[in-house]
Order: structure tokens, then C-alpha cells, then sequence
């Protein structure tokens, strides 16, 4: 793993952190590739029950960065790409099909572009006060990408998520929670503790729970057919039940005390 990313355990939770402050993460091929590659370990690792995605320095990802004199955009002519996807379809692979452990994004400042895309591809999103999060895509002349069209209709509502990209509209962390981009908004100074606490609390869980959960979220985005997504369900909670994990949960409920799980 290369210093782009910073990697940390802590417990069952691993934290990767873009790691370029001096241009606000903004992403190379280096650093996107670094990313994808760290998400894909987290979810081989058995002993990683949850996965915070952040950014170091002030902020979380300022997008592409276009700085660079070769253009690492997924659609330039001049960067090669290992499929016809890029780097920046991958940040929504990796987190939602390749993973089935909760990912949590940490937006501590700036999330812009394809930045975006990556905290939207989180399945929770936690976000600093002053925090800004922006598409970007109509100042540039682009449209969308990095699973936007797919994650901001579901956490905002069709009409939101066209009226902030349509507009380029720039929310900050109170707003970012009331039109429904995250989930809780962080005081600055208190964001880094309450992302590791947050991480910390989905561990009382059961790792099995928490990965059949998201399978069957993530399913039921794709699913268009009702009958099928309540059979999904059910054969996810059969497995559920049947693990040492959920027998501990039920002993521990009745014998009124914390349940003790080892991922079994």
C-alpha cells in the first residue's frame, strides 16, 4: 500500500484516509487505484467488522485533480485503464458489490466531483459542520459520474438530486443532513472522535448481521421485483440465525447482559 492512503486499525474497524492534503486529496490514478485497492483488503479481512473511509488534513476528496499536467480522468484518451469502467466507476464497485461490511464515510471538509461520488458510495455518511459538498459537473461541462446518478436518488429523492446537480449547488454539513446526503453532522473540532465512536458502536453487532443487512439493502436497490427481494430477505435472516453469533445475542438478551461476538 502506498503513503497515498493511510491505513489504521483500530479494534475491528479499519480506516483508510486519502492522503494528499496539500491539494485536498484531490485524486490521481495513484490515489484512486490506492483507495479501491484498500477497500477490497478491508473486505477480504476478516478481522475488519467495519471500514471508515476519510481524508486527511481539512478535507475528504476535492475531486479529480485537474492541476495535474497528464489528465487522469477515466475518459481522457491519454490514461490507460485496466477495464472501461476506471478507477471511478470502481469506487461504488468496491464499496456496495465487492463489500458486504458497513462502510462509513468520514466527510471532514471539501467532497467534490468524483470526491463525492466516493462519500455517496458509502453506505452512511458522517459530515463536518463546515463541510462542503458539491457536484461540480455542470461548471466543468461534464456530467456525472462516480455512481452519482445512482446514490443521489436514492439518499435525496430524484428532483433534490437534479435540482444540486442541475444548479451546482454547494451544501454544508447542516444541509448536507437535512436533504438527506448524511446522516449526522460532527461540531469540527469533535469529528475524528465522534467518526472512530460511531465505527466503534457498529462492532456491539454482530459482524454477520451487519453484512447480511447491507446484502440485503444492496440487493434491494437492484431488485425490481418484490416477490424476489422478501425471498432474499428471508434466506439472509435463515443464515443469520443459524450463526453461534445470533444464539449469543438471544442468550444475552434474556440473561440481560452484552452480548459477546467473534464473527461465527
Amino acid at each position: 500500500m502506498t503513503d497515498l492512503v493511510k491505513i489504521s486499525d483500530r479494534g475491528h474497524v479499519r480506516t483508510v484516509a486519502l492522503n494528499r492534503p496539500k491539494v485536498k486529496n484531490a485524486l490521481s490514478d495513484d490515489l484512486a487505484w490506492s483507495v479501491i485497492n484498500a477497500i477490497d483488503d478491508a473486505a477480504k479481512d476478516d478481522n475488519v467488522w467495519v471500514i471508515a473511509v476519510t481524508g486527511t488534513g481539512d478535507a475528504f476528496c476535492a475531486g479529480l485533480d485537474l492541476t495535474m499536467k497528464e489528465r487522469t480522468s477515466p475518459l481522457s484518451p491519454q490514461s490507460a485503464q485496466l477495464d472501461d469502467l476506471g478507477w471511478v466507476g470502481h469506487f461504488l464497485l468496491s464499496i456496495r458489490k465487492r463489500c458486504d461490511k458497513p462502510v462509513v464515510g468520514g466527510v471532514n471538509g471539501v467532497a467534490v466531483g468524483a470526491g463525492l461520488g466516493l462519500a455517496m458510495a458509502c453506505d452512511v455518511r458522517l459530515v463536518a459542520r463546515s463541510a462542503r459538498l458539491m457536484a461540480g459537473y455542470t461548471r466543468i461541462g461534464g456530467s456525472p459520474d462516480g455512481g452519482l446518478t445512482i446514490t443521489l436518488p436514492q439518499a435525496m429523492g430524484y428532483e433534490r438530486a437534479m435540482r444540486f446537480m442541475m444548479e451546482n449547488r454547494t451544501v454544508t454539513g447542516e444541509e448536507a443532513v437535512a436533504i438527506g446526503m448524511a446522516g449526522e453532522m460532527v461540531a469540527d473540532a469533535q469529528f475524528t472522535d465522534r467518526l472512530a465512536e460511531y465505527c466503534e458502536e457498529l462492532c456491539r453487532w454482530s459482524p454477520i448481521t451487519l453484512r447480511l443487512l447491507k446484502r440485503g439493502m444492496v440487493k434491494s436497490m437492484e431488485s425490481n421485483d418484490m416477490e424476489q427481494q422478501l425471498r432474499f430477505e428471508l434466506a439472509n435472516i435463515r443464515r443469520a440465525f443459524a450463526s453461534e453469533d445470533a444464539t449469543e445475542a438471544r442468550q444475552a438478551l434474556i440473561e440481560k447482559r452484552q452480548p459477546v461476538f467473534k464473527g461465527k
